[in-house]
């Protein structure tokens, strides 16, 4: 009996021990601003690299650093600004020497196709336009890009007026989402949702100075509890490559050293 059960024991050992080893997999916390551009990047990783499976979460930027600060289950982390990754290197959790920067953020004035509002003419006075009853834009306590629509209107000497019409959306691409459903007139989102392919067909923009908020640099890294490093850091290398660099620059970001 002894020497049956040895021998079964062997059988799973076995079973186990030559399996076919588990499907690379880079799990991402990415902002928001990023959906459009980021899926395109990835479809077309996943074209040169089929065998590497990449699963995307998009949100705000200070929400997913709340989580990575408690171990989120992710491997790498695509931010709308240089500072949260920056801090999770600081704060031993992500590793310092994969950051990276990959894109200049922007922001536009934003209406549906079908809006009465001149904003491309009238530029930030549109958000005194009567029909104007509530402003879009990410929450400021946690989005890059709610932050930069607060500094843009406080630059350009209109936040005090407007500012009690604020509807806050989670992350920037929610607050494009109040717009498109009628919750907002008009709202704050990045230039890269606008140029996307379905925000671009319904709606018009302008686009605010780039003087006017400071400048959005935005990075990433990979964290430390990263479970495939190698196809994280092929991700990476195609995301800063001409090809990765051509991609971003259709969706409206400035890239590194422009």
């Amino acid at each position: 009996m002894l020497v049956v059960a040895g021998i079964a024991l062997l059988a799973v050992w076995a079973l186990y021990a030559y399996r076919p080893a588990a499907e690379p997999t880079i799990r991402i916390a990415a902002a928001a601003d990023l959906k459009f551009a980021l899926d395109e990047l990835v479809a077309e990783f996943r074209r040169q690299h089929p065998q590497i499976t990449v699963k995307i979460s998009y949100g705000s930027s200070g929400s997913f650093f709340a989580q990575l600060f408690q171990r989120a289950p992710f491997d790498m982390f695509f931010s709308a600004d240089m500072d949260y990754p920056q801090r999770l290197i600081v704060h031993g959790l992500a590793l310092a020497e994969t950051a990276f920067f990959y894109a200049v953020g922007r922001i536009v004035l934003w209406v549906p196709k079908s809006s009465a509002i001149a904003v491309e003419q009238r530029g930030v006075q549109a958000l005194f336009d009567p029909t104007v009853k509530k402003i879009a834009l990410a929450n400021p306590q946690h989005a890059p890009y709610g932050r930069a629509a607060v500094a843009a209107l406080k630059s350009l000497g209109v936040y005090e007026a407007v500012h009690e019409r604020f509807v806050f959306g989670e992350n920037v691409a929610q607050a494009a989402q109040f717009v498109q459903s009628g919750a907002a007139q008009i709202g704050v989102i990045a230039l890269s949702l606008a140029l996307a392919p379905t925000l671009r067909a319904h709606g018009r923009f302008w686009e605010f100075p780039l003087a006017s908020y400071p400048r959005m640099e935005q990075g990433g890294v990979i964290l430390k509890w990263v479970r495939d490093r190698a196809s994280a850091e092929l991700l990476k290398n195609f995301v800063l490559s001409e090809q990765g660099r051509a991609i971003l620059k259709n969706y409206g970001f400035f890239l590194p050293g422009e």
